[in-house]
């Protein structure tokens, strides 16, 4: 029994060194398990940023259809983009998708909102009403401020406390020259099956506001860890190397931590 076990790993091990086991164990990876992306776009800075590699944990969300690389040519046709439905993205995960208008590109974004979840935009502020109603909103979201408007909680700038990559340009202000989308939206109810997913840099990213909800379908993954990064002036980011959005989002608490610290330190040395 043993012998035969053993024979069974050394033709596993021969086969996974020919050219053949490579390649498919490659694409096995590829369709299943981790995907490689850049991020190009800075329109989830500063929780991702241009020149960041990371790769992509596939499985988060289910198991999505196999795509022939840069082709893009699904291999499992008649399915709605999952060949085995998961779990779905919660609010606040930074989600990995095919953009609605053009499945061959991927977009990266923050879930801001799921099905039955209600929203608007308001003077750039993003205001969240959750589908499990105000007994829910006011124990899942206690840290924020919470507006009542004819009976429903509205959570104000949800997602921002615990995210510190989500901001505004205080540079964009509404002049008629930007998208009208950026100051303020209609009153949204996510359709069934679909989630609402908006960049982190608010001002400057094209999301959700614009073309609509992702519906499950077209999720992909989730980050996983930022593998290479380097900057505009090709310096490699070292801090940034290994680390999941998670990780990064700790450093920056901490930094902004440390930062406040130092201000308050100097201003209690200040003579007069």
């Amino acid at each position: 029994m043993k012998k035969k076990i053993l024979d069974s790993l050394v033709k596993t091990y021969h086969f996974s060194n020919s050219w053949t086991g490579t390649i498919i164990i490659v694409l096995f990876v590829i369709f299943f398990i981790a995907q490689a992306f850049r991020i190009p776009s800075g329109s989830m800075k500063d929780s991702l940023l241009i020149g960041d590699h990371l790769f992509a944990k596939k499985f988060a969300y289910g198991i999505p259809t196999p795509h022939l690389p840069f082709l893009e040519i699904p291999l499992v046709p008649g399915t709605d983009g999952h060949i085995y439905n998961g779990d779905e993205p919660k609010r606040g995960d930074i989600v990995i998708f095919r953009y609605p208008n053009d499945t061959k590109l991927h977009y990266v974004k923050r879930c801001v909102a799921l099905p039955g979840d209600e929203l608007f935009v308001l003077d750039k502020v993003l205001y969240l009403h959750p589908r499990e109603g105000n007994d829910y909103t006011k124990k899942a979201f206690s840290n924020y401020e919470l507006k009542d408007i004819d009976g429903q909680l509205w959570v104000k700038d949800p997602y921002t406390l615990d995210h510190p990559g989500i901001h505004h340009d205080e540079n964009i202000v509404d002049n008629g020259v930007y998208p009208a989308e950026i100051f303020n939206t209609t009153h949204i109810i996510v359709p069934d099956g679909q989630y609402f997913m908006m960049g982190d840099n608010r001002d400057h990213s094209n999301d959700s506001r614009f073309w609509g909800a992702v519906p499950y379908g077209l999720v992909e993954g989730t980050p996983w860890f930022v593998y290479f990064s380097i900057d505009d002036n090709y310096q490699v980011r070292w801090d940034r190397i290994g680390k999941t959005p998670h990780d990064l989002e700790e450093k920056e608490i901490l930094d902004r931590a440390v930062a406040a610290r130092i201000i308050e330190d100097a201003k209690d040395n200040e003579l007069y």
